[in-house]
């Protein structure tokens, strides 16, 4: 079983569901007490948000790149960016380290290139809807089409990730905004919609529509769980 690394902390309350989810799923595979080796670097969430504030992101790729050395050291042979936001960076981390960074976009694209989803509505911090790091690679690499929300519920999508679930509070009203602008996108002719924060799956859960949803928290746990235990 290769050891899977963990650049966390962004938040933490979602990187606990990282956690269980790695555990759970090499449990499911191997059976009996088996759990998953994981190499967890914690950030500071604090100067990460400050800094995206700021549009000071090679500072930010700068704090996770040391952290994927630190990862790289510490034996994992492979890791994971815990945050969809923050594959902004991606490229200047993966380029820091040997060992592979799997990444999220690419995990959730070739989950829905296999259910025959080719349009999806994204939700995701301000940053993931607007800008085209995230988008950008939906559409260039994998030829899916991408919509998002109006520039109104982008702002309270957004409010709703910062100010609420990564500080791990949980409210209806806001629950009611997300399902609504699901709503929308759906009737815009999106197929499925992108859970595209890794807090979003603390809100909205596939039972609450009927809406195909795709939890990349989920899904990019299962894709490192394949890449541990494969030839295993």
């Amino acid at each position: 079983m290769k050891t899977i690394g963990l650049i966390g902390g962004m938040s933490w309350e979602s990187t606990s569901l990282y956690y269980s989810a790695l555990n759970q799923g090499v449990r499911e595979t191997l059976g009996g007490l088996h759990s998953a080796k994981i190499c967890l670097y914690s950030v500071d969430f604090h100067e990460i948000e400050q800094l995206q504030r700021l549009g000071k992101w090679q500072d930010t790729a700068d704090i996770l790149v040391k952290a994927a050395k630190a990862l790289e050291a510490g034996g994992a042979d492979l890791f994971l960016i815990c945050s969809n936001t923050m594959h902004k960076v991606a490229a200047e981390v993966q380029a820091a380290v040997k060992i592979p960074l799997l990444h999220i976009a690419d995990a959730t694209a070739n989950e829905l290139l296999t259910d025959g989803i080719t349009k999806v509505g994204l939700l995701g911090t301000a940053f993931t809807m607007q800008q085209e790091f995230y988008k950008g690679r939906l559409v260039e690499e994998f030829g899916i089409e991408v919509i998002t929300p109006n520039a109104e519920q982008q702002q309270k999508v957004h409010e709703v990730i910062y100010q609420e679930l990564c500080l791990g509070q949980i409210d209806k009203e806001s629950k009611r905004y997300y399902l609504n602008v699901i709503e929308d996108l759906f009737d815009q002719g999106a197929q499925a919609i992108i859970l595209g924060c890794t807090e979003i799956t603390l809100l909205v859960q596939q039972a609450d529509t009927s809406i195909p949803l795709y939890d990349t928290t989920a899904i990019h746990a299962q894709s490192a769980v394949e890449a541990a235990l494969d030839n295993v």
